[in-house]
């Protein structure tokens, strides 16, 4: 029961940041000319929806209440394609600070809110490939009593076959495998643009150095969430208790930790944003006047906002 508050406790302030954060982002319209922001809203949505899933999972799981298969089936794909999603995003925006910082003339070109929101589709239809196929499988192994039986829903209840457990651990590694090669491809290029930066750019190009830095530990997290079923299966066999006590920390450094990771990256890291965040959080108390950089390293995209009470 402490287990279980703690981690409400912890869900709930997630939720009220990325809620304050995503609430933020719709209130300001230049938010939604910049590609790095939208996604970074995209980001949020996928984050909060996931934590609010997997949340009512544990307190179902916790409680021992049963759902339909049917249903299980639905909210595992929604989960398990919110999970990918995020780490593709994170990719794509290490891909855009690669173009912001070492393609800066042609960064307004190439990052564009029309192109964000084509990255995005073509994210999610990503993302759902590994659970199209392993959806596919589970169709043609089980009875259709499945769906309407009751059952306390988890992952490994989408797993009949041990095979299926593996090729499900391939393609995600596969997944992790590009991703993590474009994100030390971006890192490379951003450290040969800081060491040869002028003393104006410098900072700037240092800061996206970090960001990429941070993109790749969320994907390193990201990547370990997906081994943990495996080793939690394997745990189960061996260890009731051990699993209870495996699920628990693993629900905690790898599930929770990198979604909160991310409104520290974008959001309380970025000061144009982080200016407004305050503003809407202390209820519009106070006057604000800020320089919102669509491009920092683009001088003439460079515009200020008045949010004046």
């Amino acid at each position: 029961m402490i287990r279980m508050v703690i981690i409400q406790v912890l869900i709930s302030i997630f939720l009220f940041v990325n809620s304050l954060m995503i609430f933020t982002f719709f209130k300001k319209a230049a938010f939604f000319t910049n590609t790095r922001y939208i996604f970074f809203a995209h980001t949020l949505l996928c984050d909060s929806i996931f934590l609010a899933l997997t949340d009512a999972l544990l307190v179902m799981s916790y409680s021992r209440a049963p759902m339909t298969g049917g249903l299980c089936i639905f909210l595992v794909i929604i989960l398990e394609s919110l999970s990918v999603a995020t780490s593709l995003t994170l990719t794509a925006m290490s891909l855009e600070r690669y173009v912001a910082i070492c393609m800066p003339l042609r960064h307004s070109e190439l990052s564009t809110p029309m192109r964000a929101i084509y990255s995005i589709l073509l994210i999610q239809a990503l993302s759902s490939v590994i659970w199209i196929i392993m959806i596919s499988i589970l169709f043609s192994a089980v009875s259709l009593r499945f769906y309407t039986n009751p059952l306390i829903c988890s992952l490994e209840q989408m797993i009949v076959f041990a095979w299926q457990g593996h090729l499900s651990s391939a393609l995600y590694q596969l997944y992790f495998l590009v991703m993590s090669l474009v994100i030390a491809f971006t890192y490379v290029k951003i450290m040969v643009a800081a060491r040869a930066a002028s003393s104006e750019r410098k900072t700037s190009t240092n800061k996206g150095l970090r960001t990429v830095i941070l993109h790749g530990f969320q994907l390193l997290l990201c990547l370990i969430q997906f081994w943990c079923p495996l080793i939690e299966s394997t745990v189960m066999k061996i260890n009731m208790n051990m699993f209870i006590e495996l699920r628990y920390f693993d629900y905690i450094c790898f599930i929770l930790a990198p979604r909160c990771l991310c409104p520290l990256v974008y959001g309380l890291r970025d000061k144009d944003f982080m200016v407004v965040l305050k503003y809407y959080a202390l209820f519009g108390c106070s006057k604000i006047v800020f320089v919102f950089n669509m491009d920092k390293t683009n001088p003439k995209w460079r515009k200020k906002i008045t949010a004046v009470r």
